[in-house]
Protein backbone atom coordinates (compact mmCIF):
# COMPACT_ATOMS: atom_id res chain seq x y z
CA UNK A 1 0.00 0.00 0.00
CA UNK A 2 1.32 3.41 -1.07
CA UNK A 3 1.86 6.19 1.68
CA UNK A 4 0.27 9.31 1.11
CA UNK A 5 2.86 11.94 -0.19
CA UNK A 6 0.30 14.20 1.70
CA UNK A 7 1.90 12.38 5.59
CA UNK A 8 5.41 12.62 4.51
CA UNK A 9 7.66 16.31 5.57
CA UNK A 10 11.32 16.68 4.84
CA UNK A 11 14.41 17.40 6.75
CA UNK A 12 17.23 18.59 5.06
CA UNK A 13 20.60 17.80 6.26
CA UNK A 14 22.79 20.74 6.48
CA UNK A 15 25.12 20.62 9.40
CA UNK A 16 27.76 18.68 8.18
CA UNK A 17 31.18 20.19 8.92
CA UNK A 18 32.17 20.29 4.84
CA UNK A 19 35.94 20.36 6.12
CA UNK A 20 37.19 19.94 2.28
CA UNK A 21 34.63 22.41 0.61
CA UNK A 22 33.93 24.77 3.22
CA UNK A 23 30.79 26.95 2.81
CA UNK A 24 29.80 24.72 -0.01
CA UNK A 25 26.31 24.93 0.78
CA UNK A 26 26.04 28.54 -0.19
CA UNK A 27 27.87 27.72 -3.87
CA UNK A 28 25.57 28.69 -6.72
CA UNK A 29 24.20 25.52 -8.55
CA UNK A 30 22.49 27.33 -12.20
CA UNK A 31 21.05 30.51 -9.82
CA UNK A 32 20.39 29.46 -6.32
CA UNK A 33 22.90 28.81 -3.80
CA UNK A 34 23.08 24.58 -3.19
CA UNK A 35 20.90 24.09 0.06
CA UNK A 36 18.24 26.78 -1.63
CA UNK A 37 18.13 24.69 -4.58
CA UNK A 38 17.94 21.85 -2.57
CA UNK A 39 15.01 23.43 -0.43
CA UNK A 40 13.14 24.07 -3.67
CA UNK A 41 13.50 20.91 -5.00
CA UNK A 42 11.43 18.96 -2.15
CA UNK A 43 9.85 21.01 0.18
CA UNK A 44 6.40 22.06 -2.19
CA UNK A 45 3.65 21.72 -0.52
CA UNK A 46 5.54 19.81 2.71
CA UNK A 47 6.28 20.18 6.10
CA UNK A 48 9.88 21.31 5.80
CA UNK A 49 12.68 21.81 8.62
CA UNK A 50 16.44 22.00 8.14
CA UNK A 51 18.92 20.70 10.40
CA UNK A 52 21.81 22.73 10.59
CA UNK A 53 25.17 24.34 12.54
CA UNK A 54 23.45 28.34 12.86
CA UNK A 55 22.12 30.72 10.33
CA UNK A 56 23.31 31.14 6.64
CA UNK A 57 24.11 34.52 5.81
CA UNK A 58 21.15 36.61 5.31
CA UNK A 59 20.66 36.45 2.00
CA UNK A 60 20.58 32.59 1.74
CA UNK A 61 18.32 32.70 5.33
CA UNK A 62 15.86 35.14 3.69
CA UNK A 63 15.38 32.26 0.53
CA UNK A 64 14.44 29.73 3.33
CA UNK A 65 10.97 30.00 4.51
CA UNK A 66 11.20 27.14 6.85
CA UNK A 67 12.46 26.49 10.92
CA UNK A 68 16.12 25.53 11.17
CA UNK A 69 16.96 22.85 14.27
CA UNK A 70 20.36 23.30 15.37
CA UNK A 71 21.67 19.87 16.12
CA UNK A 72 21.65 19.30 20.24
CA UNK A 73 24.58 16.84 19.66
CA UNK A 74 27.15 18.61 17.51
CA UNK A 75 29.87 16.46 15.34
CA UNK A 76 27.98 13.19 16.21
CA UNK A 77 27.44 13.07 12.22
CA UNK A 78 23.99 12.73 10.15
CA UNK A 79 22.16 10.71 13.00
CA UNK A 80 22.21 13.68 15.67
CA UNK A 81 20.71 16.00 13.16
CA UNK A 82 17.82 13.75 11.93
CA UNK A 83 16.96 13.06 15.35
CA UNK A 84 17.34 17.03 16.72
CA UNK A 85 14.77 17.23 13.36
CA UNK A 86 12.43 14.32 13.38
CA UNK A 87 11.62 15.11 17.15
CA UNK A 88 10.52 18.78 15.75
CA UNK A 89 8.02 17.87 13.12
CA UNK A 90 4.91 16.59 13.41
CA UNK A 91 4.53 14.46 9.98
CA UNK A 92 4.01 10.56 10.22
CA UNK A 93 7.04 9.85 7.74
CA UNK A 94 9.86 12.08 7.01
CA UNK A 95 12.10 11.67 3.85
CA UNK A 96 15.92 12.71 4.90
CA UNK A 97 17.90 14.72 2.38
CA UNK A 98 21.33 16.12 2.35
CA UNK A 99 21.73 19.82 1.18
CA UNK A 100 24.15 19.11 -0.72
CA UNK A 101 22.03 16.83 -3.19
CA UNK A 102 20.66 19.15 -6.04
CA UNK A 103 19.29 16.56 -8.71
CA UNK A 104 16.88 14.67 -5.64
CA UNK A 105 13.14 16.55 -6.46
CA UNK A 106 9.65 15.69 -5.02
CA UNK A 107 8.95 13.22 -7.73
CA UNK A 108 11.76 11.12 -5.88
CA UNK A 109 9.70 11.47 -3.18
CA UNK A 110 6.41 10.69 -4.86
CA UNK A 111 8.54 7.26 -5.98
CA UNK A 112 9.68 6.28 -2.75
CA UNK A 113 5.78 6.95 -1.37
CA UNK A 114 4.69 4.84 -3.88
CA UNK A 115 6.92 1.83 -3.04
CA UNK A 116 6.10 2.22 0.58
CA UNK A 117 4.55 -0.60 2.15
CA UNK A 118 2.38 -1.07 5.44
CA UNK A 119 4.27 -2.26 8.46
CA UNK A 120 7.61 -0.42 6.89
CA UNK A 121 9.97 1.71 8.89
CA UNK A 122 12.29 2.64 6.37
CA UNK A 123 12.47 2.67 2.59
CA UNK A 124 16.23 3.10 1.52
CA UNK A 125 17.51 3.84 -2.04
CA UNK A 126 20.81 1.26 -3.40
CA UNK A 127 22.23 1.96 -6.89
CA UNK A 128 25.05 -0.25 -8.01
CA UNK A 129 28.49 0.57 -8.89
CA UNK A 130 31.30 -1.27 -10.68
CA UNK A 131 32.97 -1.87 -7.52
CA UNK A 132 29.67 -2.31 -5.22
CA UNK A 133 26.02 -1.62 -4.44
CA UNK A 134 25.91 1.40 -2.57
CA UNK A 135 23.29 2.79 -0.02
CA UNK A 136 21.48 6.01 0.12
CA UNK A 137 20.43 6.39 3.70
CA UNK A 138 20.71 10.71 3.36
CA UNK A 139 17.88 9.92 0.31
CA UNK A 140 15.19 7.64 2.32
CA UNK A 141 11.97 8.08 3.63
CA UNK A 142 11.40 6.80 7.34
CA UNK A 143 8.99 6.76 9.85
CA UNK A 144 9.51 9.26 11.91
CA UNK A 145 8.48 7.90 15.60
CA UNK A 146 10.06 4.48 14.26
CA UNK A 147 13.41 6.26 13.82
CA UNK A 148 13.34 8.32 16.82
CA UNK A 149 12.58 5.09 19.39
CA UNK A 150 15.67 3.26 18.03
CA UNK A 151 17.80 6.09 17.26
CA UNK A 152 18.38 7.42 20.08
CA UNK A 153 19.40 4.26 21.54
CA UNK A 154 21.77 4.06 18.89
CA UNK A 155 22.99 7.47 20.07
CA UNK A 156 23.15 6.99 23.50
CA UNK A 157 25.55 3.82 23.04
CA UNK A 158 28.22 6.01 21.80
CA UNK A 159 27.72 4.49 18.16
CA UNK A 160 25.98 7.15 16.22
CA UNK A 161 26.35 5.18 12.67
CA UNK A 162 22.80 5.91 11.15
CA UNK A 163 23.14 2.43 9.43
CA UNK A 164 23.16 0.78 13.05
CA UNK A 165 19.41 2.57 13.15
CA UNK A 166 18.47 1.36 9.90
CA UNK A 167 19.66 -2.28 10.74
CA UNK A 168 16.97 -1.94 13.80
CA UNK A 169 14.23 -0.95 11.86
CA UNK A 170 12.01 -2.53 9.38
CA UNK A 171 13.69 -1.32 6.57
CA UNK A 172 13.49 -2.36 2.90
CA UNK A 173 15.46 -1.22 0.22
CA UNK A 174 14.98 -0.23 -3.63
CA UNK A 175 16.94 -0.12 -6.08
CA UNK A 176 17.64 3.22 -8.23
CA UNK A 177 18.60 2.58 -11.74
CA UNK A 178 19.75 6.13 -11.92
CA UNK A 179 22.61 6.97 -9.60
CA UNK A 180 22.68 10.85 -10.64
CA UNK A 181 20.31 11.37 -8.84
CA UNK A 182 22.38 10.85 -5.36
CA UNK A 183 24.99 13.32 -6.92
CA UNK A 184 26.71 15.17 -3.85
CA UNK A 185 29.44 17.85 -3.58
CA UNK A 186 32.22 17.12 -0.72
CA UNK A 187 35.23 18.62 -2.90
CA UNK A 188 36.22 21.81 -5.43
CA UNK A 189 36.27 18.19 -8.09
CA UNK A 190 32.84 17.52 -7.20
CA UNK A 191 31.59 21.20 -7.76
CA UNK A 192 33.17 21.65 -11.00
CA UNK A 193 31.72 18.24 -12.25
CA UNK A 194 28.63 19.39 -10.95
CA UNK A 195 28.93 22.89 -13.40
CA UNK A 196 29.92 21.30 -16.00
CA UNK A 197 27.18 18.28 -15.48
CA UNK A 198 24.88 21.69 -15.22
CA UNK A 199 25.65 23.11 -18.48
CA UNK A 200 26.04 20.15 -20.35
Amino acid sequence: MAADVRRIGVAILAGGEATRLPGKLALRVGDLPMIVRVFRNVSDGRETFISCKGAFPREIDELLPCPMVVDHWPLRGPLSGMLSTFAKMSSPLVFAVAGDAPFVTGAFIERLAREWNEGDEALVPIHATDEKEIMEPLAALYERRAFLREGFDVLSSGKGALRSVIERLRARTIRIDDPRIFTNVNTPADYERLRAALQG
